[in-house]
């Protein structure tokens, strides 16, 4: 997703070394219910005609994996009238955020159906609002755990499901939804109004969190079949923006390249993974939210003409990274997040060349090292964050993302790629954490990646570089003494200083700087006059700050 007031501008200089990265202590993932998987959610929603007040069934296949005699839902707000196991009425229990509900022979593996009847007034996950018309408009908001205010489910990332949606809504009002649309059809209600049913099946797993409907006077615009050829589950992916009447002429506008950018994703990592790809103007409390296969967007990105590629190829990203591959659990958001910021820089680079990449990149820098409030304190897995909006920080976007940077100059473009294709590969339609990456990365590679999986994402902070140089005109040489500060221990990495002559030509050298030793390390490079200036770093593949001085 992308947070509200992030700003992803491609225009910024290149700068030479900046920013950061860390974090401390490897962990296990928490097991949360894990004597159940739910497997299938069939959830029937009754929307009203204006107002919040919805009526809900949620028909939940789910295994049971280990002995257990009670299944537990996250629901908040909404009042249960009616829970049946295979059909026959339960004697359940709900509390104040879950409800609890008994199953016959806890010992037994096995499959179960239950249907949970419910409603009342949403207050959240799912977003009833009127819009600048006077419009009554639903939109599903559930990121990270919101869906249990109107999902009864297991509202984690580590529990992934298909979904049918059967959505009765006003016949003024379009629905969108997860997947295809299997049909729609015209029924009556008891007070005698024509009301539409949609329904909505999403046929490959995803987590709760990109569970969602859109219910609004939408107007739809076909961009057409895209990635024809590299797509999952047909030949094509087909690609609609859906949007207010009022900004109907707004499409394609930045989406004309949405088919560039999907096929661009899937030639990297690996097939597009769903039935369609649907971009929404929306309510939603982020710039952008990756739902599966239905991308909602800020509303005024619209209204105000804000909206832009990069936006939408973060957003497209999350399709592989985030949707398909799921973190297992929170501290492991870069996986998605600083995966979706760093493909939207790739996407730069393929739609702008390698220039914008470098700004890019060094805008990402420049933004980890400005941070105060996660960088400098927190590592990039963070097992200590309770509160889980406080992770949407600059380590899981930027830091995150120039990990994966930093990472594919370690082991090489086609290591990295390659070890990509299989970790995508390998957890599709399921969840992986950060050793999971590590073990392709090393695979693919050949190397081991403890150190640099644990500097620069198991403890806070990033290296501080300081470059002396002088020149010795008897020996045509430029002398650099490269050191870097304890402030956040030392750090093992490569460093490129580039030395600028008169003409403007950069002659190069690469030290590496050692995570052990704290003697400075000293570069001659041969030049026949004074350089113009020295620049460490200069193609932007570290994350550190950097200061240079003459002598």
């Amino acid at each position: 997703m992308s947070a509200r007031g992030v700003t992803r501008s491609t225009t910024l200089a290149a700068a030479a070394c900046v920013a950061a990265i860390g974090i401390a202590g490897a962990q296990s993932p928490r097991p949360y219910r894990s004597n159940f998987d739910i497997k299938d959610y069939a959830i029937t929603i009754d929307l009203p005609d204006t107002g919040s007040t919805v009526a809900i069934t949620d028909v939940i296949t789910v295994a049971r994996t280990a002995p257990a005699d009670t299944l537990v839902l996250d629901l908040l707000d909404l009042h249960v009238s009616r829970v049946t196991v295979e059909d026959r009425p339960v004697t359940f229990v709900q509390t104040p955020s879950e409800v609890h509900i008994p199953l016959p022979h806890p010992e037994r593996r096995g499959m179960f159906h239950v249907a949970v009847s419910y409603g009342g007034a949403v207050t959240d996950g799912l977003i009833v609002r009127t819009d600048s018309a006077g419009r009554w408009t639903y939109f599903g908001d559930n990121w990270p755990n919101r869906a249990r205010h109107w999902i009864a489910s297991i509202d984690h990332p580590s529990d992934k499901a298909t979904v049918t949606w059967r959505v009765l809504a006003p016949a003024s009002e379009t629905v969108v939804a997860n997947g295809k649309l299997l049909g729609t059809k015209t029924v009556r209600d008891a007070d005698g109004r024509d009301r539409t049913e949609w329904t909505w099946r999403e046929s490959q797993p995803i987590p709760v969190y990109v569970m969602v409907i859109a219910a609004a006077p939408l107007v739809r615009y076909d961009l057409g079949d895209t990635d024809c050829g590299l797509a999952a589950l047909q030949r094509c992916v087909p690609q609609y923006v859906y949007t207010a009447p009022e900004q109907k002429s707004f499409a394609p506008g930045p989406f004309a390249r949405a088919g560039e950018i999907v096929q661009l994703f899937s030639s990297l990592v690996g097939p597009f993974p769903y039935e369609k790809l649907a971009h929404l103007q929306s309510s939603t409390r982020f710039g952008g939210m990756e739902n599966a296969s239905n991308i909602f967007y800020s509303d005024n990105a619209f209204r105000r003409g804000t909206m832009n590629d990069g936006l939408i190829a973060h957003e497209t990203a999350h399709q592989w990274f985030g949707d398909a591959v799921t973190e297992r659990d929170w501290p492991h958001l870069w996986l998605s997040e600083g995966f979706a910021t760093y493909f939207a820089a790739l996407w730069q680079r393929a739609a702008r060349g390698d220039s914008a990449f470098r700004v890019e990149m060094s805008r990402m820098r420049r933004t980890v090292l400005a941070d105060t409030i996660a960088v400098t304190k927190r590592p990039v897995i963070d097992t200590l964050e309770t509160n889980l909006l406080a992770l949407l920080n600059r380590n899981s976007y930027e830091k995150g993302g120039f990990v994966l940077h930093m990472l594919k100059a370690q082991v090489g473009e086609a290591a990295f790629f390659d070890a990509l294709r299989h970790y995508y590969a390998a957890h599709r339609n399921a969840t992986a954490v950060t050793d999971d990456l590590q073990h392709e990365m090393e695979r693919a590679s050949g190397e081991r990646l403890d150190w640099f999986f644990n500097q620069w994402l198991r403890r806070p902070g990033y290296p501080e570089v300081t470059a002396t140089w002088s020149f010795d005109s008897a020996s045509h040489e430029v002398l650099v003494d490269v050191s870097q500060s304890d402030r956040f221990g030392r750090y093992r990495f490569p460093l490129t200083i580039a030395v600028i002559d008169s003409t403007g030509a950069a002659h190069r050298a690469t030290v590496q700087m050692s995570d052990t030793s704290s003697a400075p390390m000293q570069v001659r490079i041969s030049l026949a006059a004074a350089p113009a200036s020295v620049v460490l770093d200069p193609d932007v593949e570290l994350l550190a700050r950097c200061t240079v001085t003459r002598r």
